[in-house]
C-alpha cells in the first residue's frame, strides 16, 4: 500500500519533511539549472522539484499514481497534476524532454513496466531523473517518512534495474545525510549536514538519485538480460544447414 497524500503532506509540512524537500531541490537544481522550451513531467510526489521549471518550460506536468492521490498544483491558477495508472501513462509516444521520478518506484507494483512506460513516453535523448530511498541509508528504516516504505535501492541494484528497462545510467548523486529525527538542531542545519555527510560519510546519504538517459538501442556485444539461449544439437544443426543447401 502506497503511503497516501494525506501522510505525504503532513510529512512535507513538518520541519523534517521541509528539509528533506530543501536538499533534494538543491541537487535537483544543481543538475538541472533550466529547462527553457523543454516539456517537464513529475511522477510521483515531485511537485516542489517541478516548480522551478513552470516559467521558462514549454510544459509541466505533474502525474502521481491514482491510490496515492494527489493534491493541487499550483494553488493558482490552471491545474498542473493528474493521477494516473503506472502502467498506463496517459501521454503520447516520446514527448517529455525531462522526468523526475520521486515517490513512485519504490512503490511501483512492478518497478520494470513503471520504467518502461517512462523510456515510451519519453523523447528521444531526454534525460530522467530517478529518486529513490537509498537502501544503505537512515531514512530507508525511519517508517514515519515516505522514505521508510517500498523497496530502498543501493546504486548497483537501481543501475541494473534502469538498464533492463533501456535507460542508461549517466550520473549518480546522494543526499540527506542528516538523520531523520525531527529535532530543531537537525532540521535547521541541513546543508552543513550535507557538507559534512558528502565528505566523511559519501556512501549513507538516504536519498539515491541517478540520472539516465533513453538509450534507442542495444549496444552491439552488450549481453540482454532475459532473452533466452536455445542450444541446438549437433545433429539437428547439421540436418538445418542440409536443408538450407537443398532449398
Amino acid at each position: 500500500m502506497r503511503f497516501d497524500i494525506d501522510r505525504l503532506q503532513t510529512f512535507y509540512a513538518s520541519p523534517m519533511g521541509r528539509m528533506a524537500q530543501e536538499m533534494m531541490a538543491k541537487r535537483v537544481a544543481a543538475l538541472w539549472p533550466s529547462a527553457n522550451g523543454l516539456d517537464v513531467l513529475g511522477i510521483g510526489h515531485a511537485e516542489t522539484l517541478l516548480e522551478p521549471y513552470r516559467g521558462a518550460a514549454r510544459r509541466v506536468i505533474s502525474a502521481a499514481p491514482a491510490e496515492q492521490g494527489t493534491e493541487r498544483w499550483p494553488e493558482q491558477g490552471k491545474s498542473l497534476t493528474a493521477l494516473v495508472e503506472d502502467e498506463r501513462l496517459p501521454f503520447p509516444d516520446a514527448l517529455f524532454d525531462r522526468i523526475i521520478v520521486c515517490h513512485a518506484l519504490e512503490e511501483a507494483e512492478s518497478p520494470h513496466r513503471l520504467l518502461r512506460e517512462i523510456w515510451r513516453v519519453a523523447a528521444p535523448e531526454a534525460r530522467i531523473l530517478i529518486i529513490v530511498a537509498h537502501r544503505r541509508g537512515l531514512w530507508a528504516r525511519a517508517e514515519s517518512t515516505p522514505f521508510g516504505h517500498g523497496r530502498p535501492y543501493t546504486r548497483s541494484q537501481l543501475n541494473r534495474l534502469l538498464e533492463d528497462a533501456m535507460l542508461a545510467p549517466q550520473a549518480s548523486a546522494r543526499a540527506l545525510y542528516a538523520p531523520p529525527i525531527g529535532w530543531g538542531i537537525i532540521t535547521s542545519a541541513g546543508d552543513a549536514w550535507e557538507k559534512i555527510g558528502r565528505f566523511a560519510w559519501s556512501g549513507f546519504g538516504g536519498v539515491l538519485m541517478v540520472e539516465a538517459q533513453k538509450r534507442l538501442y542495444i549496444e552491439p556485444g552488450k549481453p540482454v538480460r532475459g532473452r533466452r539461449v536455445v542450444k541446438v544439437p549437433e545433429k539437428q544443426r547439421t540436418s538445418i544447414r542440409a536443408e538450407k543447401r537443398r532449398s
